[in-house]
């Protein structure tokens, strides 16, 4: 039977370092079950039998955040033979708080020491030795990134297991291990009088743990127990004369008492030296990088920096001669030149149903999305570099104090900073925000952010119609961030997201070097990811759009047609064009842009190509389409160009990045919420800037889309100002399951 062995501790204490040392390639992730948690697990190098489960970085066992629901369900549903707790040697104090609560789970606990090159090197002095009597459980030293006592502090907790060293319940080497003394006096009465009533009730392994969480008035906890009334009765009484008595709520009782205990740990165990009045290298780099002042320019020269090397069009844009090679050579010339030569050998005839299904639907399609993986990759490597070098950690904490004020959290910045090149891996990037519904709302809003692949219908109309201007370019992103704060302060109202941001606790980890296979791993499973979601996704979607294109309805029968007028693409197109008519798009062009944002969500680049073949320009366009302007501004006026890029920009993405929506959502109904509010917030834009302006111009006649205009801005309007969804406040006091009676 195998040993299951669970990894926990704080975010950036080195966790995902050692369990990539101890686990190599022998590691699956996938995400939690009913949650959009990334989960890992592995097999140790050298002893398959033992099984390690990378729990997600967390602050406490408190169900604040879903990492910490996840953790402790795992630890206390799925009983882990033992844990390993990576403690951050640099930050003891913040670290072991969680220490103290796993401690108290019953499980054998073993205690890593991380980071103690740097410890020392600080000057500190850890005696393990003590810091284990005082923990009751085994306290090793290491070095996750220099690999130095890794394996060993694995073996020790595989022993632990092995042995069953659980603190205060069982022996090890003929020494009992006491659960350490975290609380005093009149609070640790009112817990053991909860172990009384809680004993058989719960597993004793877990009674300690159990019984503290009752006292906090764990919500989670309550409504697994179901205590009857009586029993809730007797320890919220006792409950409340602590509170009366030490004049503070049950959870501030219990947090203060273990600092109180973690402060007297560190006395004995760790020695510092005396406090220096030079600061060290981090805290120089930050008082520069963090400044009120530069921090803003300097993160946006950085990032300039990482996009010019990734997306930009310089001679540094490495990413970009990739994709270019991808898109010209590698799908433009020798995938399909192979294939059509396999073809050819197959008897497969240029012309054929097969071909046009092979060359055109999958191979034109899927290649179209796989050119921009050398784009994402160099973004990927980048973006991990500044991540494990710890850069990233204080973007996050610059952008909170601004994304606050329009109801979003710090960290949504980097999706939606990511977003600017790609939405796939942008949404992706939400699933770091801890909070469930600041992360819903980052995802909602994330495809507002024009990416790469809007430029080029920015492009199009901004030749065609507005002879160039700059202004159309820049005027998209300045839309798309409207969006976002507009989006953030009305949806911050609804009871689904009501409440402020989570606050935003996080340690900022001391500037290193990175590890190379650090970053070069979490590279490959970004871009493996983007390659199987957006690649399967878009596989399907191809084909799908090649028969409606390529496929016709002819004396009754289903017919390949050359015209894409009599196609049944162009008949679905018609049928929905109405839709689309109080946005100004009407006349004979109307089915041809109701066309082209139907292929839009494909990719949003076909939306130039669309426009070309129904245009009937025979050869290849250029990326502005500037082959086919002429045609562009016959049909569409300035006022409607803008309707049609605004629409565009603001709707529901392309499917790739509706396959990371449904992913990261892992919810069906929050995935056609999200892409629901997407469309409709376009075409409520849309038709208000169609409708008002139109008026104003002296383009649109005063009617009933002018109604419904003005009264579409009204109500955006009184969404911003009204008074939102207040969550109530009160105490909760221990509640209890009523008596089924017959």
């Amino acid at each position: 039977m195998g040993t299951n062995i669970a990894l926990a501790g704080n975010p950036n204490c080195g966790k995902t370092t050692l369990f990539n040392s101890l686990t190599g390639a022998n590691q699956y992730v996938g995400n939690w079950p009913g949650v959009t948690v990334e989960k890992k697990e592995g097999r140790l190098i050298g002893d398959k039998t033992v099984v390690i489960q990378d729990l997600p970085g967390i602050y406490s066992l408190s169900p604040y955040t879903l990492e910490e629901v996840v953790s402790r369900n795992y630890l206390v549903n799925q009983k882990p033979d033992a844990i390993l707790n990576i403690v951050d040697g640099t930050n003891i104090e913040r670290n072991l708080y969680l220490t103290t609560q796993l401690i108290e789970l019953g499980i054998p606990v073993v205690v890593a020491v991380n980071m103690m090159d740097l410890t020392r090197k600080n000057g500190v002095q850890i005696d393990l030795a003590a810091l284990g009597r005082e923990l009751g459980c085994e306290v090793v030293e290491m070095s996750a990134l220099k690999r130095q006592g890794s394996r060993e502090a694995a073996m020790k907790a595989v022993e632990a297991a092995k042995t069953a060293a659980a603190p205060g319940q069982t022996e090890n080497a003929g020494e009992i291990h006491p659960l350490p003394q975290v609380f005093t006096g009149s609070v640790e009465d009112a817990i053991r009088g909860i172990e009384e009533i809680l004993s058989g009730t719960v597993d004793s392994r877990y009674l300690r743990w159990y019984a503290v969480k009752v006292f906090e008035r764990d919500k989670k906890v309550l409504e697994e127990l179901k205590l009857d009334a009586q029993e809730a009765s007797r320890l919220e009484a006792g409950i409340a004369a602590c509170e009366e008595e030490l004049d503070d709520d049950a959870e501030s009782i219990i947090t203060s008492q273990r600092y109180t205990y973690i402060t007297g740990v560190v006395k004995k165990a760790v020695k510092k030296k005396a406090a220096a009045h030079s600061l060290s290298v981090s805290d120089k780099i930050d008082r520069i990088v963090t400044n009120r002042i530069l921090a803003l320019p300097i993160f946006a020269a950085v990032m300039y920096c990482v996009y010019a090397v990734a997306m930009g069009g310089s001679s540094v844009a490495i990413g970009t001669m990739g994709t270019d090679w991808a898109n010209d050579v590698l799908f433009g010339e020798i995938v399909p030149g192979a294939a059509a030569a396999v073809l050819s050998v197959l008897h497969v005839a240029e012309g054929t149903v097969l071909y046009g299904l092979i060359l055109d639907g999958i191979l034109g399609g899927v290649g179209a999305v796989l050119g921009f993986v050398p784009q994402m990759l160099v973004l990927f490597l980048l973006l991990a570099f500044l991540e494990d070098v710890g850069y990233m950690a204080r973007i996050a904490f610059i952008m909170d104090r601004i994304f606050r004020r329009f109801g979003l959290s710090g960290k949504s910045f980097i999706p939606m900073l990511v977003a600017t090149g790609c939405g796939v891996p942008g949404i992706m990037a939400s699933r770091t925000i801890e909070q469930d519904r600041d992360r819903k709302m980052t995802i909602m809003t994330t495809g507002f952010i024009p990416c790469g692949a809007k430029m080029p219908i920015i492009g199009l109309f901004a030749g065609a119609v507005f002879g160039g201007s700059p202004l159309v370019a820049a005027s998209a992103f300045f839309i798309g961030i409207g969006a976002v704060v507009i989006s953030g302060i009305m949806l911050r109202k609804l009871k689904a997201f009501a409440g402020e941001p989570a606050p935003f606790v996080m340690e900022l980890p001391a500037y290193h070097l990175p590890s190379a296979s650090n970053v070069l791993r979490a590279t490959w499973e970004r871009g493996w990811s983007f390659i199987k979601r957006a690649g399967t996704v878009i596989l399907l979607s191809s084909v799908i759009l090649w028969f409606l294109q390529g496929f016709g309805i002819s004396d009754g029968g289903l017919v390949q047609v050359e015209d894409n007028n009599t196609s049944l693409l162009a008949s679905i197109g018609n049928s929905i064009a109405w839709v689309f008519a109080p946005l100004g798009w009407a006349g004979g062009w109307a089915w041809k842009a109701a066309v082209a944002t139907i292929t839009g969500l494909v990719a949003k680049e076909e939306v130039v190509s669309t426009f070309g073949v129904l245009y009937q320009y025979g050869g290849e366009l250029s990326e502005s389409g500037d082959e086919i302007w002429a045609l562009i501004r016959a049909d569409f006026t300035g006022l409607t160009a803008w309707s049609f890029m605004i629409f565009n920009l603001l709707c529901a993405p392309c499917f790739a990045a509706m396959g990371a929506i449904k992913r990261e959502m892992n919810n069906t109904k929050w995935t056609l919420a999200a892409i629901g509010y997407m469309c409709a917030f376009a075409y409520a834009v849309s038709l208000i800037v169609y409708q008002v302006g139109g008026v104003i111009t002296g383009e649109v006649p005063f009617g009933i889309g002018t109604v419904a205009g003005l009264a579409l801005l009204a109500a955006l309007i009184w969404m911003l100002v009204r008074k939102g969804y207040q969550p109530g406040g009160a105490r909760q006091n221990l509640s209890y399951a009523a008596p089924d009676r017959a």
